[in-house]
């Protein structure tokens, strides 16, 4: 048994993610011999925490999340604080030993993406970062199918995350549109996925021309302490200016020869939740959205072409991870299975002692592209995709 000390920082929902994630891990993944331990929470309003240490099984909290860093049971800190804090907390954790694992975009900017990254990489501390769609079991067989080469050499990839989780005019003020929290709104925020999941499927990034705007300027103020970025307030609420952007856009050149866009809003409306994207090669196409996350659409016709069209394949254990959590085809998986999945190769990773992806150095890399992406909001033109590493 390798028994794994945890202690989270930040008890909001993301929070409450990670620690269901860890508490199921030996429930899905028993022939690990993993065994997470949730030592203690932190959140900086209190009652947050002791009510998670309640709910969540925690043997403590505080509403000091340094005690996390200082206390000895603990192994790996999980992050899920607004992006302020993420710089000083890893920080800390990697001068203390801990390894590490932070939900994106990794810092408010690229600048502090690549500081993070420099910090764990100098401590010789082990990183993982919250690109959960990458561990959708139908995300990882297309992954497959275009490392083996069954979709020929790819041409266009065309990736999305729209949400309308910001549509509402009075949706509140909350931290996600304040630039001295979040840093950038919706380049962070989603675009951090969409960006990621383009260099998994289909590697670097050449140089992009990319804009970006803000929709709705000005939201009701938020109740310290209460709601989400999903409350709503009044027309009579006092308001107060949005300052980082609600939409993003890009063309992308990939060092591979291959073309794409990458989009991502928040204020979009229609979509709910659609993290999706569209990939064509030579010889086969695919795409998959979050929204029908348990279904891939494939266009595999052979060199005979008998099979010319799309086919529709329906999540089963005959694919990654699947049967961990349901025997049969067709019975879906769903958001916190995929974060279970992260959590298990988290700390199979620690256990194991060798650092896996994606880590520190993966979300570096999809602050290369943003850094890319504001340079072009500036100058309106293209611009190479370059290094950050210090």
């Amino acid at each position: 048994m390798t028994n794994l000390g945890i202690g989270v920082i930040g008890m909001g929902w993301m929070g409450h993610v990670h620690s269901r994630a860890y508490s199921l891990v030996p429930q899905r993944f028993p022939d690990s011999h993993l065994r997470p331990r949730l030592v203690i929470c932190s959140d900086n309003v209190a009652e947050r925490a002791t009510t998670a240490k309640k709910l969540l099984g925690f043997e403590s909290a505080t509403a000091d999340w340094r005690e996390i860093i200082a206390h000895p049971q603990v192994r790996i800190v999980s992050i899920a604080t607004p992006n302020q804090l993420h710089v000083e907390i890893v920080a800390a954790a990697a001068a203390a030993g801990k390894h590490i694992f932070c939900e994106k975009p990794v810092g408010r900017t690229p600048i502090e993406t690549a500081e993070i990254e420099a910090i764990a990489r100098g401590a010789g501390v082990l990183s993982f970062v919250g690109y959960n769609y990458r561990w959708a079991p139908l995300v990882l067989h297309a992954k497959s199918l275009i490392d083996s080469g069954e979709l020929g050499e790819l041409t266009q990839y065309r990736g999305r995350f729209f949400s309308m989780y910001g549509s509402d005019p009075m949706g509140l003020l909350s931290w996600r549109f304040n630039s001295e929290i979040s840093g950038y709104g919706v380049l962070g925020d989603i675009m951090a996925h969409v960006t990621d999941m383009a260099l998994h499927l289909c590697g670097p990034v050449k140089r992009l021309v990319s804009n970006a705007h803000t929709f709705i300027e000005e939201r009701p103020l938020p109740i310290p302490g209460k709601g989400t970025h999903y409350s709503r307030g009044a027309p009579d609420d006092p308001k107060g200016q949005v300052d980082n952007e609600d939409y993003v856009g890009a063309l992308l050149e990939f060092e591979n020869g291959a073309r794409g866009t990458v989009e991502a809003s928040r204020t979009i409306f229609g979509p709910k939740n659609q993290m999706a994207f569209e990939l064509n090669g030579a010889r086969g196409a695919l795409n998959w959205d979050f929204e029908r996350m348990n279904e891939l659409q494939l266009y595999l016709p052979g060199d005979d072409r008998s099979h010319d069209g799309y086919m529709r394949l329906v999540g089963g254990e005959q694919y990654p991870f699947h049967g961990r959590f349901n025997p049969g085809e067709g019975s879906g998986l769903g958001y916190e299975d995929m974060k279970i999945i992260e959590a298990h190769q988290f700390l199979k990773s620690v256990a194991d002692g060798a650092q896996a992806a994606p880590g520190f150095a993966e979300a570096l890399a999809v602050s290369e592209v943003h850094a890319a992406m504001t340079r072009s909001w500036q100058s309106g033109t293209w611009e190479p995709v370059t290094s950050l590493r210090p």
